[in-house]
């Protein structure tokens, strides 16, 4: 007898229920369905990303190590030096090799890019190169002539510490830009010493950085935490009116407010004014091209950065526990303080983290309002990029700060986990 379709199907579907392997093949279909449906929402702005973004950095930051320009400009001076023990002058092939390529770079782009690089070890290598250049070609002699017509040209050529240099940039990576941006360097040896106290500062400019930056943080947490409790005790619709007035200096450009900032807080300023005249001072206040004012403008450019955070944390902490704990006989202080504020540990980190990471990334605030002392490790980084034409330094000292970034971003979510399992 002939089993209906509609009984066909109930048995197909029973017996596929009995099968493990069936199912275990219908879920992982179902998966992929899901996977590449996920993929293709996600796909066009994580291309986007990847080009505009993540791909521009990354090359950018591979400047940090790069190192073309002698390998590229004098390959023969690099292989005649191959055996120099560098100590004592090089021997006569090398200053042929080197008469040689640096006559094959003259008139080009290279012969500029190589003598820059140099310079950045030993200050005057510029001037040497374009100085030697200028007497290339030499007549047809024996490379011990060519020796000394190099000596005679310039003395330096007779100091080995010139021709340290050429070798030790033999590779194409070299940990010149990054040792520099720690104020460090390679000695003769090859070991890693303290670069001359004279020769660079970016020690103390990461210190100064990071301690400006936490210095805004800690006074937006403490100027953000009582005003974001405020609001959230506010009836809704006056919640919303104090967050707007919060977000209206997102409308505005940061160049335009601290322009603002610079119009209050000059010596005839409307601060200064104001003080004078209700007799609190009787003389201006230095409130601009210092670190008083960068830390004034600063904090309140980032301060909506650690107010919302913690508003959207205080706003999920029920009211109750701290009446509960006031009717057990607990203070009102002791319970906020026991109570209240562990709950909003997470919305002080995601805070104090944003506040903190825009912060070591300022350039335009302490540039305009702060003075020589003031300036923090962005500035140098524009610096290098825009008027010394050092990318590798400049890439060296933004791929520090970026790594500086990722660490504290990672010790953020290890306490937040530690912060989830406790709880």
């Amino acid at each position: 007898m002939a089993i209906p379709s509609f009984l066909r199907q109930d048995i197909a579907m029973d017996t596929t229920f009995d099968d493990p392997a069936a199912i275990q093949r219908s879920m992982r279909a179902s998966q992929r369905k899901k996977t590449w449906r996920a993929l293709l929402l996600v796909g066009p702005l994580a291309i986007f990303l990847l080009v505009i973004f993540v791909i521009p950095i990354a090359s950018l930051l591979t400047r940090a190590a790069d190192n073309p320009e002698v390998i590229e400009t004098l390959p023969g001076t690099l292989q005649a030096l191959a055996d120099w023990d560098g100590h004592r002058q090089p021997p006569d092939a090398a200053f042929e090799a080197l008469a040689r390529d640096l006559g094959n770079a003259k008139s080009t782009p290279a012969a500029g890019k190589l003598a820059r690089r140099l310079n950045y070890e030993i200050s005057g290598y510029r001037s040497l190169i374009f100085k030697t250049l200028r007497r290339l070609p030499f007549p047809a002699t024996d490379a011990a002539d060519v020796r000394t017509r190099l000596i005679d040209l310039d003395k330096r050529w007779a100091d080995p510490a010139y021709w340290a240099v050429i070798a030790g940039n033999d590779t194409s990576w070299t940990p010149y830009y990054l040792l520099a941006s720690l104020d460090l360097k390679l000695d003769a040896q090859g070991s890693i010493v303290s670069a001359p106290p004279n020769t660079s500062a970016f020690q103390a400019i990461f210190s100064r950085t990071f301690i400006i930056s936490a210095v805004v943080t800690l006074i937006t947490l403490i100027l953000g935490y009582p005003l974001a409790y405020w609001i959230t005790r506010l009836p809704k619709r006056r919640a919303n009116l104090v967050l707007i007035c919060i977000l209206i200096p997102f409308w505005t450009s940061v160049l335009v407010r601290i322009a603002a900032w610079v119009v209050l807080l000059q010596r005839e300023g409307l601060i200064n004014s104001a003080l004078e005249k209700i007799g609190l001072i009787d003389q201006p206040l230095p409130l601009l091209f210092n670190r008083l004012g960068v830390y004034i403008a600063m904090v309140h450019i980032l301060l909506p950065f650690m107010v919302l955070p913690l508003y959207s944390v205080m706003q999920s902490v029920p009211s109750t526990y701290q009446r509960a704990a006031i009717s057990l006989g607990s203070h009102p202080f002791a319970a906020f303080w026991r109570i209240y504020v562990p709950q909003t540990y997470p919305g002080i980190a995601a805070g104090s983290l944003l506040v903190f990471i825009i912060a070591i990334g300022y350039y335009i605030t302490p540039a305009l309002l702060g003075g020589a002392a003031d300036q923090m490790i962005s500035y140098y980084v524009a610096y290098f990029t825009n008027q010394t034409i050092n990318w590798g330094m400049a890439s060296a000292l933004g791929l520090i700060l970026l790594a500086g970034t990722l660490v504290l971003y990672a010790l953020y979510r290890k306490i937040s986990g530690k912060e989830l399992a406790l709880s």
